[in-house]
């Protein structure tokens, strides 16, 4: 009798072009069966989360300080999983882990790649499946964000952007303005993330806006997407502003040019406003560094996992990479995996 073994996203092509959907250049196949070695665990995956970087993977090269998706295999992704077999004293059968090795039905992990998710801190496992750790490492170790400050964050209802503004008004900031597209959104981080503003950037001015809410300017610029929101921050910034640039999603969907925003000079000098480009490398310090922060603040009321729970197999992952570029959800975005 054949053994068939369990599903996996694998890239079809590289991209070649912003416009191209993540969904048209990869494919759900079947892949051959494996057996876990000595000191390996099967993982059966029960969260996929999809994040914006996986579509800069699929070009042949990036800028990304991680390895691109190569071309006939499966890519990967953060992933939550219950240990169905296990060959590991430390990971028994049953154990739920956080790991890297996602986008398939089952994962195989040696030592090192498998962590224990905690029980009772969080109201369930995907609560882990955040993007807190870029958030954090950008509002605390680069814009030194804390109280007093007026703090900007573009992208505010996306996966980053929304736990950054939740860390700023942790952190004690005086006023935190989110800047996202539609009133569905901007509701949201108003009314549910207890943002004190927000500006809907398809339907309103953004400097009449930023004008008439911090009429002093803005010290902290957490941003995410370049572009417009970034060329307006400056001309908004505070004497001595501190700019924490994390993404440039206006540059890295549908062929726009957000990666390249215009910079004036002249008003950087004048007001002396540091401009810190950043990535994260989610070293053991930055992962613990958040982890603790997030569990307090959770536990305490002041910070809420915004996210987007959709329901499917694989290929509802592999269309909900395509729906996060487009700006569907708001949140982290996760799939939680039938079977």
């Amino acid at each position: 009798m054949t053994v068939q073994g369990p599903s996996a996203v694998v890239l079809r092509a590289h991209r070649t072009d912003l416009a191209q959907p993540p969904s048209s250049l990869l494919d759900v196949v079947t892949l051959p069966p494996r057996e876990p070695a000595a000191g390996q665990v099967r993982v059966r995956n029960l969260f996929q989360q999809v994040i914006a970087a996986s579509g800069d993977l699929m070009f042949e090269t990036t800028q990304i300080p991680v390895p691109t998706f190569r071309v006939g295999e499966p890519i990967y992704g953060t992933a939550i999983g219950r240990v169905v077999e296990s060959r590991a004293d430390d990971l028994p059968v049953g154990t739920v882990v956080l790991h890297m090795s996602g986008w398939r039905e089952e994962s195989i992990l040696g030592p090192g790649e498998a962590f224990p998710v905690p029980d009772g801190v969080f109201p369930g496992p995907e609560y882990l499946l955040n993007q807190g750790v870029p958030a954090y490492h950008g509002i605390v170790d680069i814009a030194a964000v804390g109280e007093g400050d007026v703090v900007l964050v573009s992208g505010a209802a996306g996966g980053v952007g929304s736990m950054a503004a939740q860390i700023a008004k942790a952190r004690g900031a005086a006023y935190v303005i989110g800047i996202a597209g539609g009133p569905e959104k901007t509701r949201f981080l108003v009314e549910e993330l207890g943002l004190d503003a927000a500006i809907d950037y398809r339907n309103e001015d953004l400097d009449d806006r930023l004008t008439k809410l911090a009429p002093d300017g803005v010290t902290a610029f957490f941003d995410t997407i370049g572009g417009s929101p970034f060329e307006a921050a400056l001309r908004h910034a505070a004497f001595g502003a501190r700019f924490a640039l994390c993404g440039t999603l206006a540059g890295q969907v549908g062929g726009g040019d957000g990666g390249h925003p215009r910079l004036d000079i002249m008003t950087a000098i004048v007001r002396e406003v540091q401009i810190r480009p950043f990535t994260t490398r989610h070293t053991p310090d930055q992962v613990q560094a958040w982890n603790t922060h997030y569990a307090q603040w959770y536990a305490e009321g002041r910070i809420r996992f915004a996210h987007t729970l959709l329901e499917g197999t694989l290929q509802r992952a592999v269309t909900a990479q395509d729906e996060l570029l487009a700006g569907v959800h708001r949140g982290n975005v996760i799939v939680r995996l039938a079977g």
